[in-house]
């Protein structure tokens, strides 16, 4: 078991988590408030077109785009029967897909399943990317912490992680005391030795929560948001929290309370391993966590004994190029080169989950000789993997040292969230947004004010930066002003965007 902590960093505009393992950041968050992410809400929405030739529908979810609604992801009732038929008799998790496989079903076309106008109730699995609308499915679920409730299937389903077949049968029997006969019911790996009773308030909520979202579907109207997902902080709680975290520090009074109340209806005492972060020194800077954002955007990332990885991120794909660099080893060519592999593994892996990439992935490792050489990178890529809680599909390794493998997306990369299209090369090179730059530069006056303890600031900063901070930010920032009683004087004019490499600000304390 790898001890946990989850650090959360939470202002006016967005909120940063980072999860710690063994006091190194393992994966990162972000959610800017003002482009809260869409996946898990669930819409009552219309169908705008559909398109035989892609097998696909557009469908206006009231959204800024529309979402994109793929066949295999529209329920029908002939897939409901054969699935629950399938079903029936069993206490295995199985995925959509899955199940699809299983009862070897003939999809029939969408153009026979929906039309244009239909209304239908669709819950968000991907975040729009680029000029792509947000993923949608049909197959609806609400998750709690413990159970998934699937309002359509009808069966119950133990996660697979749950070997022990007296506590699966205990877990069915408590779920089969309250469960619909028609809706189905997942228990997820937490629900492991978890009393009835929190188990039943569980499901008892998640059954009002989707009675009361029926409700709300009203045919008569446009679209609707019928239900949204927890905001970023309860969300990470729910999907993360284990008695393997040790705590849960944030750095904000009102969020930690309600992460209390929220731990509080999960598990006995586990709120009290929420702290509240009251020190003026930033978070993120007293674990560390601000360097390894920026190394998370970093096209380059060192190894230990002096190799590297190249990363390159593209729409579509992600590839990982490792290198021996300045390491010549002490014996061999092949022992140089497989140690170099085997370093780089763990920092490729390491690299997926904090950066969040997702879709297809090439590992381009250094060329091995000996297929015993290429099997030991191989296993030590998929043990690492073990420890990414997003799906993966792996190929084996080939001669040239390719690996092929897919990741889950299901939300922007942190590159995405964090980075934007470079105006000189258009879009070649990637430098930090206007956002990026201003919020960086909220937290540095910070900085500066905790390290000198002057409250005269004088700020030379690009007139972009300083413009969105005094618009767009101006409640943040005069939160800042009022509570440490400064007085910042900006200096503009001799900075512009295209100086890319002259820093983008610079505080001084007099």
């Amino acid at each position: 078991m790898i001890e946990k902590q989850i650090i959360v960093n939470h202002c006016r505009s967005e909120t940063r988590i980072a999860v710690l393992e063994k006091e190194k950041v393992a994966e990162l968050f972000v959610e800017r408030h003002a482009d809260r992410g869409l996946v898990g809400n669930i819409y009552s929405a219309n169908v705008l077109r559909v398109l035989p030739g892609m097998q696909s529908a557009f469908v206006d979810i009231g959204e800024m785009r529309s979402g994109f609604l793929y066949v295999n992801d529209v329920l029908t009732e002939e897939f409901l029967q054969k699935s629950r038929e399938l079903l029936a008799n069993t206490t295995e998790d199985m995925s959509q897909e899955e199940i699809q496989n299983k009862i070897a079903w003939t999809k029939s076309p969408i153009e026979t399943s929906l039309r244009e106008g239909q209304r239908v109730l669709v819950q968000v699995t991907k975040e729009p990317l680029g000029n792509k609308g947000a993923r949608l499915t049909m197959f609806v679920t609400l998750p709690g912490r413990y159970l998934v409730l699937s309002p359509y299937f009808g069966h119950i389903g133990v996660s697979k992680k749950i070997e022990s077949e007296q506590e699966r049968e205990r877990l069915r029997s408590i779920v089969a005391q309250l469960k619909p006969e028609k809706m189905a019911v997942i228990v997820r790996t937490a629900a492991q030795g978890v009393p009835a009773s929190v188990l039943t308030r569980e499901l008892e909520f998640l059954l009002d929560r989707w009675n009361g979202l029926q409700e709300r579907a009203s045919p008569s109207q446009g679209p609707s948001l019928l239900h949204r997902d927890l905001e970023l902080t309860h969300r990470v709680i729910r999907e993360l929290y284990s008695d393997d975290v040790a705590k849960i520090v944030i750095d904000d009074q009102k969020l930690g309370e309600k992460a209390r109340r929220f731990l509080a209806t999960m598990a006995t005492d586990a709120e009290s391993k929420v702290e509240i972060y009251e020190n003026p020194e930033p978070i993120f800077d007293v674990y560390g966590i601000e360097m390894d954002i920026g190394r998370a955007l970093s096209r380059k990332v060192d190894l230990p004994s002096g190799g590297y990885i190249i990363i390159d991120q593209t729409e579509a794909l992600t590839a990982f190029d490792v290198n021996t660099g300045r390491y010549v080893g002490t014996t061999n060519a092949a022992e140089t080169v497989l140690r170099t592999n085997l370093e780089a593994v763990k920092k490729i892996v390491s690299q997926l989950r904090i950066r969040n990439i997702g879709g297809i992935i090439v590992l381009d490792f250094i060329d091995m000789e000996a297929a015993e050489d290429r099997e030991k990178v191989f296993s030590s890529l998929m043990e690492e993997l073990k420890f990414d809680r997003a799906k993966t599909n792996v190929l084996k390794i080939s001669e040239l040292g390719l690996v092929q493998m897919t990741r889950k997306r299901t939300s922007d990369s942190l590159q995405h969230l964090l980075l934007e299209d470079c105006p000189l090369c258009e879009g070649r090179g990637k430098v930090k947004s206007v956002v990026s730059e201003a919020h960086d530069l909220l937290r540095e006056i910070v900085r500066i004010h905790n390290q000198t303890g002057r409250t005269l600031l004088q700020v030379r900063v690009r007139d972009d930066i300083r413009d969105w901070i005094l618009e767009e930010e101006r409640d943040w920032f005069k939160e800042i002003v009022d509570r440490w009683s400064l007085t910042v004087n900006f200096k503009t004019g001799d900075l512009t965007g295209s100086a890319l490499k002259e820093a983008s600000f610079e505080v001084n304390a007099e």
